[in-house]
């Protein structure tokens, strides 16, 4: 495999052309691909929370868990009150077999998002 050709086709376009390349291959199901042009892309704008968030459920929907943790740890320590990410990390702590931390995280999104009944989380639909 040529890393250099794939490399150049994933870094290929303006950030705004990647960004939509990038939701095709995420809506097709293709996480690894969506991955693949989304890493690039974070690290040009690393403080936008929509692409962070999009390269970490694209790790989750592809079981690369631990780097979809590091992301959501990254977008959660800039905002802490993304309640989105904190409900999609509590997931990836679950998948992980993490109860206890999920548990934390699903809370804390749960509270975010004005969710009270029972103290129950959020419906499962990372």
């Amino acid at each position: 495999m040529n890393t250099t050709f794939d490399s150049a086709y994933y870094a290929h376009g303006t950030p705004a052309e990647r960004w939509e390349r990038a939701r095709l291959f995420f809506d097709a199901k293709e996480y690894t691909a969506a991955a693949h042009v989304l890493d690039g892309l974070v690290e040009e704008v690393p403080e936008q929370t929509g692409p962070r968030l999009l390269l970490a459920r694209s790790y989750y929907h592809s079981a690369q868990l631990g780097r979809a943790e590091r992301e959501l740890r990254s977008i959660v320590e800039r905002d802490p009150v993304e309640h989105y990410a904190r409900l999609m990390l509590g997931r990836t702590l679950e998948r992980q077999g993490r109860a206890e931390e999920a548990e934390t995280q699903l809370r804390i999104a749960a509270a975010l998002a004005g969710d009270f009944e029972d103290g129950a989380a959020p419906a499962p639909g990372v």
